[in-house]
């Protein structure tokens, strides 16, 4: 589950749009409050925040986010269950509040609107607040069984490394048997295996690498594998020909039927690994003279 908060002004206009987004809005937690809609909260909180006229972002909004799975499951008493711990979790229980639950695109989420002037006049304090709801979420979560921000973010980080592996295993057999020529046959190879391969232009016109769309991922050549530069990629290429790629003009090349440059880096990179490589050849040669 995910939190988010942050201190409004605009109490009236934020509550409205919320709400009216929703044809049946379910509201899952109400305290201190006796009103229905929220031209009458609003007016609810004003008679509180009146004795604090110094506060200007004087209502806390939060959107609590379940993962869509655990979305799915949670009922009306569990969400108000959550909501009611997490008002407690960031020590809110004394303040007018409501909540209302969007199930909008499969995704369950909770807007909730809290007074952040108390009964007492004094105005909560709002320092770090979006850190402190995002920990506060995450322990609600926690003791609820529910999916952490953590969790998230692993799932998302193990499939994001056997994308980058499948993307590398397919980049190296594309090189290793199929042996593209140029930079086209290499786009066309990895296509095969359902590897977008995108060349990234600048605003010069310049080639400067490429990028890797597979699966819903789109990674730069880098991200992929430190072996995946575009310059790399050159290099391997030339390894496969005798006389290295084929440059029109200058450091221009041949990409999809138009003439390309390739940027300044990119093209001394390629010409040193180039380089290197022939010096090396030259001396393994002389040293088995």
């Amino acid at each position: 589950m995910i939190g988010k908060g942050k201190s409004i002004s605009h109490t009236g206009a934020s509550m409205s749009y919320g709400w009216n987004q929703e044809k049946d809005v379910q509201v899952v937690f109400k305290q201190h409050l006796a009103g229905d809609n929220p031209k009458e909260i609003t007016e609810e909180f004003k008679i509180i925040q009146e004795q604090n006229q110094r506060t200007k972002n004087n209502t806390l909004s939060f959107v609590l986010s379940p993962t869509v799975e655990d979305g799915k499951e949670l009922s009306k008493k569990q969400l108000k269950q959550l909501t009611k711990k997490f008002i407690a979790d960031m020590k809110l229980e004394r303040r007018q509040a409501i909540a209302f639950v969007h199930r909008d695109k499969q995704h369950t989420h909770v807007h909730l609107y809290v007074n952040r002037i108390g009964f007492d006049g004094k105005a909560y304090k709002d320092s770090f607040i979006g850190k402190r709801s995002q920990h506060a979420a995450e322990r609600v979560a926690k003791e609820m069984g529910l999916t952490t921000v953590k969790e998230v973010q692993q799932e998302k980080l193990n499939e994001l490394k056997s994308i980058r592996a499948e993307i590398k295993q397919n980049h190296e057999k594309v090189i290793t048997e199929m042996k593209p020529k140029d930079f086209d046959l290499y786009i066309q190879y990895m296509q095969q295996s359902e590897v977008k391969v995108i060349p990234s232009i600048n605003r010069q016109n310049q080639l400067q690498g490429f990028r890797f769309e597979y699966k819903g991922h789109n990674l730069k050549g880098s991200e992929v594998h430190r072996s995946m530069s575009g310059s790399k990629i050159a290099f391997q290429i030339t390894n496969n020909l005798e006389r290295g790629l084929q440059f029109q003009k200058g450091n221009a090349i041949k990409l999809s039927g138009k003439t390309i440059e390739l940027s300044a880096n990119l093209a001394t990179s390629i010409t040193k690994r180039v380089l290197k490589a022939v010096i090396k050849r030259a001396v393994d040669q002389g040293i088995g003279m």
